[in-house]
């Protein structure tokens, strides 16, 4: 399968509103109904977040399985559950220093939906300013990672590492997975260009993308997510290297200047990239077999 790729879709994300882009899918059905049409375009997984019925964050865990169960009614795409969870609504705790918290026991909760197969591991100690009014420490200590990587293993789910900088791949993702909390091959998405919303994040540049796929474990399989004008050079950079793509509004709001996206759009555009490149989109069915999940 050298010439094919898996495109993962990320519709909703826990940070933007749709006070900034009318398209951001929200509630349950918006979601399924967006994450099929994508499906159908090409992607083969999808990065699942959850929202309460008053479009705030959450891990809650019967809102993923209701939106699970919905996505897999339309298809049989991977579903990927977040335990980054988001900087709003349950997911957030008033510090008395001033700083916001991200609540560590919410983002468990993001294993426990039914119907899940892979589980962000967001196993990094972060800053997240995207809202300029508030200051959330997202607080993930070594025993922390091993809480969530256990909770992750718990539920037979496989985890996506999720880094953001050289130095989350080279400790806490790499110390995991020498203690055996995953089997090859190890799915590790790398998040560039949020560097303006996440003090601890990387820019993107050319040279440090190609630094941080040098610092991957060895029998890794790797994706880039490019945040806001990162994502249409990060995910082809990624392609010419050798690695998979995801697109979505979670990580991008624009099609072009200007011009705003929807996720379908997004997805559509990959795909024609890969085509000029030679490359096809991955079915779910084939990303199942390269990761070694379940056929379903």
């Amino acid at each position: 399968m050298s010439n094919r790729r898996m495109v993962t879709i990320a519709p909703t994300g826990g940070m933007s509103m749709k006070s900034a882009n009318p398209a951001l899918p929200t509630q349950p059905q918006e979601i399924a109904d967006v994450v099929g049409a994508c499906s159908k375009a090409g992607a083969s997984i999808v990065a699942v977040h959850a929202r309460r019925p008053d479009d705030q964050a959450t891990c809650n865990a019967a809102i993923y399985s209701d939106i699970n169960r919905r996505i897999r009614a339309q298809c049989d795409i991977i579903i990927n559950n977040s335990t980054g969870g988001g900087n709003s609504g349950d997911m957030l705790i008033e510090r008395p220093d001033g700083l916001w918290e991200s609540n560590f026991q919410e983002r468990l909760k993001g294993c426990d939906g039914d119907l899940v197969e892979m589980c962000t591991f967001d196993g990094v100690t972060v800053v997240d300013t995207v809202d300029p009014t508030k200051e959330v420490v997202v607080i993930t200590t070594p025993s922390r990672c091993e809480t969530l990587v256990k909770r992750i293993i718990e539920k037979s789910a496989k985890p996506e590492w999720e880094v953001f900088s050289p130095d989350h791949i080279l400790q806490d993702v790499t110390r995991l997975i020498q203690k055996g909390y995953d089997k090859p091959p190890y799915y590790i998405n790398i998040v560039i260009g949020g560097d303006k919303g996440f003090q601890g994040a990387m820019p993107y540049t050319p040279e440090i993308l190609d630094f941080m796929v040098k610092c991957l474990p060895p029998q890794s399989i790797w994706c880039v997510s490019g945040i806001g004008p990162a994502q249409l050079p990060a995910t082809t950079q990624a392609l010419l290297l050798g690695g998979h793509v995801r697109v979505g509004l979670e990580d991008n709001h624009y099609y072009a200047k200007g011009v705003k996206a929807d996720n379908l759009m997004l997805v559509e555009r990959q795909v024609r990239i890969m085509a000029e490149m030679g490359l096809e989109p991955m079915s779910a069915a084939q990303a199942r077999e390269v990761m070694g999940l379940k056929a379903i």
